[in-house]
């Protein structure tokens, strides 16, 4: 994670927190779990306010909620008592073994990382997964080069190639680019099942 986003989330947790839970209900990325998740052990890396990780318990999906914010962590254990959060980082998710998921979950994540972490953390988003395993990956379209927001957020202009290219290991099921109910921003959503079987 990009220091300075780190630092910013750290520093602004319950405020983010409280602006996430405010939000729209994000039907759009809801519909898309329904319609590709399966039922199974699942992860929700970068869950924030813990909100997306706490609507799929909910809703048969059993999952831990990870984040690289301790602040933000805070927020989502007090915000979603009964939830289970613990802290990891993309790229390298320390803790997590390969082959625990049936389904990840990384909602608007990645263009808070270098570029140079991108394809190392997507692999490693994939490697936490069974084989046949989901995953969900977003990120807001940031065009042109890339920007910081007023509280020091980084948002990276990645080039798709990037994800795609490491993507290599499964088979793309969705790619779109809609505005987000949640967010009001345009998003891009990735939906890659990992080749195998389990």
């Amino acid at each position: 994670m990009d220091r300075r986003t780190l630092s910013a989330y750290d520093r602004g947790a319950a405020a983010f927190a409280r602006a996430w839970e405010a939000q729209p209900v994000p039907s759009d990325m809801q519909a898309v779990v329904r319609r590709f998740f399966k039922a199974g052990p699942t992860a929700d890396v970068g869950c924030g306010s813990g909100r997306d990780t706490a609507w799929l318990n909910k809703n048969g999906f059993p999952t831990i909620g990870y984040d690289a914010s301790d602040g933000l962590l805070l927020e989502a254990q007090r915000l979603h008592p009964g939830v289970q959060f613990e802290k990891a980082a993309l790229p390298a998710l320390h803790g997590i073994a390969d082959d625990s998921f049936v389904n990840v979950l990384c909602e608007t994540v990645i263009m808070h990382l270098a570029p140079a972490a991108i394809a190392p953390s997507i692999r490693r988003l994939l490697e936490t997964l069974r084989p046949g395993g989901t995953l969900y990956l977003s990120w807001r379209v940031t065009g042109g080069a890339d920007q910081r927001d007023e509280q020091g957020r980084l948002y990276t202009a990645l080039d798709p190639a990037i994800v795609f290219q490491a993507l290599a290991p499964a088979d793309v099921l969705l790619d779109e680019h809609p505005v987000s109910i949640a967010s009001g921003k345009t998003v891009r959503r990735v939906v890659a099942r990992k080749f195998g079987d389990w």
